[in-house]
């Protein structure tokens, strides 16, 4: 048997290919959308990619099952317990599927979403006994995925309950050796607490995850899932994702190489609704941007942040570091829904600083500078709700950067400066550049840093 596990750190997303080596079969397990690597590496192994399914409807990204139908004459397993408008070959819980000598079981694992299976995979080269869980959420790395994603507290009491019983009866039925592989990783906002390693075991979660160890008490495990409070708030492109992944998600097809434009170009682009996104760091941003520019710097963090300050269906030109970093930020907006960029600013900045074109500057600011100004500015913690809690500036004002863009009205409206507050920086110039297209009139200022340089410069801090 093989096993591969394809890791995308920008959305905290790992998927999976398992092969055969006796009949050359495949199976791609929550692929991605740009499905290269899976066919790359199935070729490497000499395998032939055969089938293709998705433990759930995703949240955080679009599926590439599309894609591997796309290119393969692909067998696509779907949960029987979901509605979905693709064609698919349903599969149950028990079922039990063989691939030379992979034997693969479906598991109805609901909580994390009603119709959610895991996979678990049996080596018959090496006994009977079960081998890996491909858990998708059901089981992470020192978490579980949450059940609060898809409704009311209703809702997700109700998911709560289910998620564990299926755990009692399911998961914790599975011997301690069974390796768990699962989709959603360090960096995926599907879990408060996920675990930096990338994979686990059903024996070291029983004894170490904090949460799995509650199910004895169906009502205190039911209260953790409850206790929202500190979990991280999702971006808004996320209430997209599902519907799109249950319903199939269109092909992409030939895709077109995003032109070089000049400055005129982006000019053209700005003057119809086009959003400019600059890729580069906050300080280059801040040094000097095209006016109206939104900065989301290029990167693991690029996905989730261009998914929060995008409208749907935005269009977009870039403005980059360099021409390599085209395709990488182009599959990162793919993957998420938007359309491929229109194009990008060719020569940069430079060139459009040798037109005489307008140039704006966002004023970044140190901790040191931030603390002898506090009297004389409003303080905004666009952090997530665990970092506040933990320690933040007295009298600032808290909207997580995820829920700024539907929360602008309650931003703090005065005429003094707004001094944008984040971990380290970036996320704040992401919050500070969107507060600036909407707000041009107003002084914004990136705090660099954030809150690691502020702790660590000993500046006062209140609960």
């Amino acid at each position: 048997m093989i096993v591969e596990q394809f890791y995308l750190e920008g959305l905290g997303h790992a998927s999976y290919l398992v092969g055969s080596e006796k009949t050359g079969e495949a199976l791609l397990f929550d692929v991605r959308r740009d499905v290269d690597a899976y066919f790359d590496v199935a070729r490497n192994h000499e395998l032939r990619v055969t089938s293709v399914c998705d433990s759930h409807g995703h949240n955080d990204y679009l599926s590439g099952l599309s894609e591997v139908s796309a290119r393969a004459g692909v067998d696509v397993w779907g949960s029987a317990e979901a509605d979905l408008g693709y064609d698919h070959r349903p599969v149950a819980h028990g079922d039990r599927i063989e691939m030379g000598e992979v034997g693969i079981e479906v598991l109805h694992t609901p909580g994390h979403t009603p119709e959610h299976i895991s996979l678990l995979l049996y080596d018959g080269d090496q006994g009977d006994e079960p081998a890996i869980l491909l858990s998708g959420g059901a089981l992470l790395v020192g978490d579980l995925a949450r059940p609060d994603l898809l409704g009311d507290p209703d809702e997700t009491e109700e998911a709560a309950n289910q998620y564990c019983q299926m755990i009692q009866n399911t998961l914790l039925e599975l011997p301690d050796h069974v390796l768990v592989y699962p989709t959603h990783v360090a960096g995926s906002l599907c879990g408060g607490s996920i675990g930096s390693r990338l994979s686990t075991t059903v024996g070291y979660e029983r004894r170490t995850n904090e949460i799995l160890s509650k199910v004895s008490s169906a009502d205190e495990f039911v209260q953790s899932c409850l206790d929202l409070e500190d979990l991280p708030a999702v971006p808004p492109y996320w209430r997209r994702m599902r519907e799109q992944n249950l319903r199939g998600v269109d092909r992409l097809g030939t895709l077109p190489e995003p032109p070089a434009l000049t400055p005129e170009q982006i000019d053209d682009a700005r003057d119809n609704d086009t959003w400019i996104i600059d890729c580069r760091s906050p300080e280059a941003y801040g040094g000097g941007h095209v006016p109206g520019a939104v900065n989301v710097g290029l990167g693991s963090s690029f996905a989730t942040w261009a998914g929060t300050v995008l409208p749907e269906d935005a269009e977009t030109v870039l403005v980059l570091d360099s021409p390599a970093g085209l395709w990488e930020a182009t599959w990162h907006l793919l993957r998420i829904g938007y359309p491929a960029p229109k194009g990008w600013l060719a020569g940069g900045m430079m060139a459009w600083r040798t037109t005489g074109r307008d140039i704006d500057q966002l004023e970044q600011v140190t901790v040191h500078q931030l603390r002898d100004r506090l009297d004389d500015v409003d303080v905004l913690d666009v952090r997530q709700p665990a970092e506040w809690s933990s320690g933040h500036i007295d009298g600032a004002t808290f909207i997580t950067g995820a829920e700024l863009p539907q929360r602008l009205d309650d931003v703090p409206s005065s005429d003094r400066p707004l001094a944008v507050i984040c971990g380290s920086g970036y996320r704040s110039s992401v919050s500070a550049s969107l507060l600036s297209h909407e707000q041009p009139n107003r002084p914004i200022l990136n705090v660099l840093g954030g809150m690691g340089a502020w702790n660590a410069a000993g500046h006062p801090t209140t609960n």
